[in-house]
Order: structure tokens, then C-alpha cells, then sequence
């Protein structure tokens, strides 16, 4: 049995998708992280990611790691745009959650 996972090199928007990943990792050449758009979408009867470079990981700071699982309900144009939304909207302000006027982080 193999783990291996067949790539693609497009996706639809209208098309069904398993899940939907933006993740941090080493760039080729270990010139740094950037960060992925990986998408899981079905060809062939099998699943097979298709994965984007979005850039620099260092021009998403403050942006969490990503993983929507859709498990075919959604669209890939539904899945980027919840994580347009999820990418930034989700980030807690600590200092007002803890309502604080000084903060130091260790």
C-alpha cells in the first residue's frame, strides 16, 4: 500500500474539495520558510494536492496555520474564502482579552 499522493497542477473553484491547508515549511534551497496553500481535491477517483507557494512565512506573521477539512461538502472557491476570513479574523488581541494596559511577553 502506498502513501504516496498524486499531484495536481490546477484546481477548479466550482470543484468539491476533501481539505483545504495553509502550513509553514522549509523553502527549497533551506532559503527560509514560506508558507502553502495545499489543497485536496479528487482526480481520477483518487485524492491529489494541489499546492501553491503564497509566499514569504515572514509576511504572514501573526497568521495561524490552517486546516479546513471539507470532506467534499464545499467548493475550493468556498474553502479560499473562509480562509481569507479565518486567516486574519481569528487572531485574538491579548492584551485587550486580558485587559491589560502594560504587557510583557516572556
Amino acid at each position: 500500500m502506498s502513501n504516496l499522493i498524486p499531484a495536481t497542477l490546477h484546481v477548479n473553484p466550482d470543484e468539491k474539495a476533501w481539505a483545504y491547508l495553509e502550513i509553514q515549511e522549509q523553502s527549497p534551497g533551506s532559503q527560509g520558510f514560506t508558507r502553502y496553500r495545499v489543497i485536496y481535491v479528487n482526480r481520477d477517483g483518487n485524492i491529489a494536492e494541489y499546492r501553491e507557494d503564497m509566499g514569504k512565512a515572514k509576511n504572514f506573521k501573526g497568521a495561524k496555520q490552517l486546516h479546513i477539512p471539507s470532506i467534499w461538502e464545499h467548493t475550493v472557491a468556498e474553502l479560499l474564502d473562509l480562509a481569507d476570513y479565518l486567516r486574519w479574523e481569528t487572531q485574538i488581541d491579548l492584551r485587550d482579552w486580558l485587559e491589560l494596559d502594560e504587557f510583557k511577553a516572556a
